[in-house]
């Protein structure tokens, strides 16, 4: 029998992507893939950022019968000359290659200070994924257009002068969406619908439409209200208290940058579905974000201090951000001068400034407004005082339900107060002075932490009954309510959110042996996320694999259902001094390829060499809670690394942690070695 020989990897094996091959082979990597939307959302919000600047005032959306979409504007149009550098149509360039756009430019003089479009590559996606798509733009008395097909230049670009009936400015794109990139070809008719209208409430006085050419439907928006209106004919019941609405914008500020600030429209009701909408420059932000997490910081410091103030709070009662939010509906529209977005969709904003930016605003405003109407101040805290009650009321009930048989919580455990599996996490740290910043820099409400003494052993080859000789390895296990088991133990339950309910754990199971065979293995989960915190050197980096080796071992379905991460904290502080109207600053690495991109940074801000500083933490237990909290814990501001098996199944994972791991491997481990060793860089 002849033997397959692999297939040869050489330098010819290496292929290069060019233009917008990469959107044509990955297209769910820069757009949505469920319908073509967010496609034609890109060419819209290229309009809408024209009004955005003082340019436009009217935009039209026309659904034309053989199934094309175009999109009008009379804003500035697209510039048709010849680029300075690259020699060809600045229009071409817009719509066939990635990275290039009028957006990045945000200094006095750029084309636009606040926009949506941040990666430059909207519209050439669009270009991309579409069949056929014509350019028409008019500026400077000419009438210019470009055609593609496929996202190539099909028709070289047309100049012709105005003649009467032409408008003086504007540009319209008609796409062909091509079908074969999405699941359906058809354009959700409301939520478009919903687009349309929201960018009309965000752009008071512009005039923006919807043209169905095949029903002769039209329809159009035009708000004076802003978001009192829109949240007013949006809200499913009656506000318990007057709207709550708002603005506030930097100016002459040391922190952040001109016009830089938020809207809000807030309303709290007492029952119905709360209605929640956010915005940065006009692009809808359905995950949220850090703006909305100012709004909510804001939101519940001005109504915690009202209540401190007139003695409100009942006696046992704890006030959380949760209770105060949890009947809150509000429109939120921020503007951010460079928004760091998740993912090209931009449904996410990650902007760690943008939290304190909105709270800076919201907060004082909302405790002047409560100070001059105390009554609706009091209902409001009666309101969020109610949620509290009722939430630790539901929390009492569930610490009834837990049976006598169930394992002592680790002392060294330090649980936090919650008792939702979505929110609740808990750190496993390397070491007691660690832990110990941990405790006092976390959110009692929601993270819990458990030291770890030393290097946790290495369970590989340790069979699942002998596994609790180890003292720390019983007190992961009773911390995280979850008993050793195997991969095919409780089948079907990838992705399911386990009970936390004590009452719901196998029956007959004793605390402290493996879990049956086929039993719920994750009945007894007491956190969503159980993360691993050690120091960023490589003795961290030793018990982060230690770790993973056993939870990969004998708590294979905690990673299967997402359930474990990896924190990521940094191995670096640079602190640089100020410079002209900018405060000093620190800034974190997490290697040394970060390290170097702050300096570069530092550099190109004039900042002289030498000037900054650089601290190395030896270890977490270096950093103070302050920091730990800053850098590591805070959901907003963390890199906290999920864990799952990527591109390889079970079994090749399996294969390669035995060569890692395994004590009779050291031949496989060597040749491993040889062949790898070249692509590790080891921080000593």
């Amino acid at each position: 029998m002849a033997v397959k020989l692999p297939t040869e990897y050489s330098e010819g094996s290496i292929r290069v992507l060019k233009g917008l091959e990469p959107v044509k082979q990955r297209p769910g990597m820069y757009t949505r893939t469920d319908n073509p939307l967010h496609v034609i959302q890109e060419v819209l919000d290229n309009a809408a950022d024209e009004a955005l600047a003082g340019h436009g005032k009217r935009i039209k959306v026309i659904l034309h019968p053989d199934g094309s979409v175009s999109v009008e504007d009379d804003g500035r149009g697209i510039p048709f000359g010849l680029h300075p550098e690259e020699k060809a149509p600045v229009i071409e360039l817009v719509f066939t290659r990635l990275h290039a756009g009028g957006k990045f430019d945000k200094g006095k003089g750029g084309a636009y200070s606040f926009s949506g479009g941040l990666h430059g590559v909207g519209v050439s996606v669009t270009n991309a994924l579409a069949r056929r798509l014509e350019a028409v733009t008019h500026r400077e008395g000419m009438v210019a257009k470009l055609v593609f097909e496929a996202g190539d230049v099909t028709e070289k670009l047309q100049l012709r002068k105005m003649i009467e009936g032409d408008r003086r400015q504007g540009t319209t794109v008609r796409v062909w969406v091509d079908p074969r990139y999405f699941e359906t070809a058809q354009l959700p008719m409301a939520e478009l619908a919903h687009l349309l209208r929201s960018k009309a409430v965000l752009m008071p006085g512009v005039t923006v439409s919807l043209v169905n050419e095949k029903s002769k439907e039209t329809q159009s928006w035009q708000y004076k209200g802003g978001l009192r209106d829109y949240l007013m004919q949006t809200l499913n019941a009656d506000p318990v208290i007057p709207l709550f609405e708002g603005e506030g914008f930097a100016q002459n500020n040391d922190t952040f940058a001109e016009g830089e600030g938020a809207q809000w429209c807030v309303a709290f009701t007492e029952d119905g579905q709360p209605v929640r909408e956010s915005y940065v420059n006009l692009i809808p932000t359905s995950a949220g974000g850090t703006h909305e997490s100012g709004l909510r910081d804001g939101l519940f410091n001005a109504v915690k201090s009202f209540v401190e103030l007139h003695s409100l709070l009942p006696k046992g009662v704890k006030l959380l951000p949760e209770d105060v939010f949890a009947r809150a509906s509000y429109v939120l529209s921020a503007k951010v001068l460079d928004p760091q977005f998740q993912g090209q969709i931009k449904e996410r904003l990650n902007s760690r400034d943008a939290v304190r930016l909105v709270s800076s605003f919201v907060r004082p405003a909302l405790e002047l407004w409560l100070n001059q109407h105390v009554e609706y101040g009091r209902k409001l805290a009666e309101l969020a005082i109610k949620a509290a009650q009722t939430r630790q009321k539901a929390g009492q009930k569930v610490e009834k339900r837990k049976g006598s048989g169930v394992a002592v919580l680790p002392g060294k455990l330090t649980d936090c107060e919650s008792k939702d599996l979505s929110h609740n996490e808990v750190f496993l740290v390397e070491g007691d002075s660690a832990g110990g910043s941990a405790k006092l820099g976390r959110d009692k409400e929601s993270q819990a932490v458990l030291p770890l003494r030393g290097k946790v052993l290495n369970t590989w080859e340790v069979e699942r009954d002998r596994l609790f000789a180890n003292t720390e390895i019983h007190d992961i296990a009773v911390a995280i309510g979850v008993d050793p088991h195997g991969i095919e133990d409780a089948p079907g339950l990838s992705g399911a959110i386990p009970s936390t309910s004590a009452s719901d754990a196998v029956e007959g199971s004793e605390p402290g042996k493996p879990a049956a065979r086929g039993a719920d293995v994750l009945a007894g989960l007491r956190y969503g996320k159980v993360c691993i915190l050690s120091d960023a050197d490589v003795d961290g980096s030793h018990i982060q694999v230690l770790l993973l080796t056993l939870f990969f071992r004998h708590f294979p379905k905690l990673i299967e259902a997402g359930h474990l991460y990896v924190a990521r904290p940094p191995l670096f502080r640079v602190d640089a001094p100020a410079r002209g109207k900018k405060p000093a600053s620190k800034s974190y690495a997490l290697d040394q390829g970060e390290l170097t991109a702050i300096l570069d940074k530092l550099r190109k801000e004039g900042v002289r060499e030498g000037a900054w500083s650089i601290s190395r933490f030896k270890g977490l237990g270096e950093m103070s809670a302050e920091q730990l909290w800053e850098t590591t814990l805070n959901p907003d501001t963390r890199r906290l690394l999920p864990v799952h098996l990527g591109a390889f199944d079970f079994l090749q994972t399996e294969s390669l942690i035995t060569k890692l791991m395994g004590k009779g491997e050291a031949a496989s481990r060597r040749e491993l070695m040889e062949l790898h060793g070249d692509a590790v860089e080891i921080d000593i």
